[in-house]
Formats: C-alpha cells, sequence, structure tokens
C-alpha cells in the first residue's frame, strides 16, 4: 500500500509539475461560425505535438472590421493576445502602427523555411517595407452558389458566366418557382464585392494610394449592382440570413466567398443538388479578382522569450501543410501552403469538386486594397452605406452617388 501510494503521489507531482511547465498563449480569430469548426480540427493535431502549449481562444470578432477595432482598442489598453487573425486588407494598419511584429528574426532563424511550404507568391500578401508580418492562413476568392434543383425548375440549363445571365435566370426563377431568386453579398467585409466589381474589368480600386472608383469602370461597377437589385428582387438580407435561405433550399443563386463552401454543405444536408462555379463577370469572364481571407500575426507583447517561442509555434503549425489542409477540407478556403495542395490535398479536390472553385480562380488573384490613413475603418463605413442605399431602393442615380462616394471619401483620406 505504502508502495502504490508513493506511486500515485509520484505521478500528481509528475502531472502538476507538467500543467505547471505549459506555456499559455491567447489567440483571436474571427468568424466563428466558419472557423469554429477547423480550429477544432487543427487543435486535436496540435496539442498532440505540442502537449507543452496551453492555447486560449477569446471570444471570436464578428467579422475583419470588429478584428481590428478590437486589436486596436487591446493595444490601448495593454490587453493584446499572443496571435491574432486578421483579413489580408486589414494587415497594413497594424503594422503600420507597430502593433504587428516582423516575422523576419524569427523565420531567419528555421532552416529551410520556404520548403515548409511558405512560397513567396502567398507570402507577398503579408509583406510590407520588404519584411513578412504575417503568415496567410487562408485565401479565398467570390464564387457563385447554385440550387440546381430550383435552377432546373425554372429552365436554366446553362451557370451564368456574365451577370446578365444571372439576370435572366433570375427572371426564369420567378417566373417558374416560387422561390427567391439569388443574393450578391454587398456587405460582406472590407467592401470586397465592389472591389471585385472592379478587378473583373482589369482596374483596381485603389491606384498609388488614391481612390479609383469615380470611373467609367465604377460607374459600371454600380450600374450592374443597381440592375441585379432591381431585376432580380433581392431583399436586403444580413450575411447569416441570405446563406441561411440559401441552405435551407429556398435562393436559387448565392454569391459569395468560397468561404462558405463548408458550412453550406453542412448546414444543406440532403435537401437539394448543390454547385459551385466560378465569379460571374461584366460583359465578359472576370479578369481579375481580389485575393479574400486572413493572415496568422504575431501581436505578443510578452517579454518572455518562451511565449513569443509558443506563439511562433502555433503560428506556424496553423499555417502549415497539417494545418492548411484543415482549413479546406472544413471550408472553402484555398490553403496557401503549396504542402497541404501539392501533398496532403492532391486527391482531395477530385472528390470535393464544389471546393476546388477556388483553386481554379487562383490566377486570377489580385490585392484586396486596404484604404490608407487612419481613417480606413470609417471609409468602409461610408462606401458600405452607400451600397446600402442601393439596395434599400434610396439611390437612383448611380453617377451621383459615386460622386458623393468620392466627396466623403476623399475627405476621410
Amino acid at each position: 500500500m505504502k508502495r502504490l501510494l508513493t506511486s500515485i503521489a509520484a505521478l500528481v507531482v509528475a502531472v502538476t509539475t507538467a500543467s505547471a511547465e505549459q506555456v499559455k498563449i491567447e489567440v483571436g480569430y474571427p468568424y466563428s461560425g466558419l472557423f469554429d469548426v477547423t480550429y477544432k480540427a487543427i487543435m486535436e493535431e496540435f496539442t498532440k505535438e505540442h502537449p507543452e502549449i496551453k492555447v486560449v481562444f477569446r471570444a471570436a470578432y464578428e467579422n475583419y472590421e470588429d478584428g481590428t477595432n478590437t486589436i486596436l482598442r487591446e493595444a490601448v489598453a495593454g490587453e493584446l493576445p499572443d496571435v491574432t487573425m486578421q483579413g489580408l486588407n486589414r494587415q497594413r494598419v497594424l503594422v503600420e502602427r507597430g502593433i504587428a511584429k516582423s516575422l523576419e528574426p524569427l523565420i531567419a532563424k528555421e532552416t529551410n523555411f520556404a520548403k515548409e511550404g511558405y512560397h513567396q507568391a502567398m507570402l507577398n500578401l503579408s509583406t510590407f517595407g520588404g519584411e513578412v508580418h504575417g503568415l496567410p492562413f487562408s485565401v479565398s476568392t467570390p464564387i457563385g452558389y447554385y440550387n440546381m434543383d430550383i435552377m432546373n425548375d425554372a429552365g436554366v440549363d446553362k451557370i451564368p458566366t456574365t451577370w446578365d445571365e444571372v439576370i435572366s435566370a433570375c427572371k426564369a426563377i420567378s417566373a417558374k418557382t416560387d422561390k427567391e431568386p439569388m443574393y450578391w453579398g454587398w456587405n460582406i467585409t472590407g467592401n470586397w464585392f465592389l472591389q471585385a466589381m472592379l478587378w473583373s474589368q482589369g482596374e483596381p480600386l485603389l491606384k498609388d494610394d488614391k481612390m479609383n472608383f469615380n470611373t467609367p469602370a465604377g460607374l459600371k461597377a454600380m450600374t450592374t449592382f443597381k440592375s441585379l437589385v432591381d431585376e432580380c428582387g433581392m431583399e436586403n438580407y444580413s450575411t447569416n440570413a441570405a446563406q441561411a435561405s440559401f441552405s435551407s433550399g429556398e435562393m436559387g443563386m448565392f454569391f459569395w466567398s468560397t468561404s462558405a463552401v463548408g458550412s453550406v454543405e453542412r448546414d444543406k444536408g440532403d435537401k437539394f443538388t448543390f454547385l459551385t462555379a466560378p465569379f460571374p463577370g461584366i460583359d465578359v469572364k472576370p479578369s481579375n479578382l481580389p485575393a479574400g481571407g486572413n493572415a496568422a500575426l504575431l501581436v505578443s507583447t510578452s517579454e518572455d522569450p518562451k511565449v513569443v517561442a509558443a506563439a511562433w509555434t502555433f503560428l506556424k503549425f496553423i499555417t502549415s501543410g497539417v494545418g492548411a489542409a484543415k482549413v479546406a477540407e472544413t471550408t472553402g478556403y484555398v490553403p496557401p501552403n503549396k504542402a497541404a495542395n501539392e501533398e496532403i490535398l492532391k486527391d482531395f479536390y477530385a472528390k470535393n469538386p464544389n471546393k476546388e472553385t477556388a483553386v481554379k480562380q487562383l490566377p486570377l488573384l489580385s490585392e484586396w486594397f486596404a484604404y490608407p490613413g487612419d481613417n480606413g475603418l470609417a471609409i468602409t463605413q461610408v462606401i458600405y452605406d452607400k451600397l446600402e442605399s442601393i439596395v434599400t431602393g434610396e439611390a437612383k442615380d448611380m453617377k451621383v452617388l459615386l460622386e458623393e462616394m468620392d466627396e466623403e471619401v476623399s475627405e476621410l483620406m
């Protein structure tokens, strides 16, 4: 009995010691509805490999704007996490304010860092002033979601490749079914869909840090959007409501980020036949599309080298081939890690064609612009409000609307 008690006591001491030696890091990420299942899958693997690190997740950011605002507030209050996941278009302000740390000193200590899958094209998405400040975690493109049962009932036998074809499909759905025709994700984070409408014409939203939307391409983008609202009878839905309507089988077409493919597949079950297809273009297929998604940034203020090392270990793991593969398997994002795409997932896309659509659009990827200066988030809101005025029917003349938007944005830049 004495020997048994001694053994138990030794075990308790060992467990207590192991627990005490764990290094704790805190992590913040957006979109719990999309990523909760992803981080659960990643953490099952991470804890096996790194039991010495305890990862505490903070309350999820509602979206990328909320994530950036939260980090800016936490920086002032001295309450930053160690790692934060930020939209690709929101990294710049955190770098300029010295909140996001350069990863160059940590990368310099790694052996064969590039061979781990971090190729330059993806690192460029988080490179500022010649230095890498983040590792891309997920990359998305805008795509089309189609309920093929509704499309077939409406007699639409061809997936639209232009917005004129989308409008024709809308009219057929309205005439021959009792379902909603479509939703176009104007309210997605970072004015992403407006940028997509411009980029699809080969025009960036920003040129030399100056707005480029009060142009013929900008007018064409806004006019096309208004046509979709007017001729498709599009409702002013929230993000969640629009996706829920599509997933429940009540909507024919849903234009959104590829990020939601996994959640739509889980939510729809066997209700209908679901297909994804490339993002339609204005008159012709898009020539470019903005790269969406987010990156992992090191923002730790800890002076403990063990904490910084643990945060770096976590940051590397979630963006590694293993972590990136979990992103693809649970969402619709494209892993920005070539090890995941070329090795771990080589058979995955053949079995999951709905998630391959974004991969096929990778050659079109262009910059998702962040607005320069301290008013970047305010500019985002101004553009959001102008787009919403189209959906509500308040805005009638798109040329006037563009002029108003240009004036208000110029005052903030």
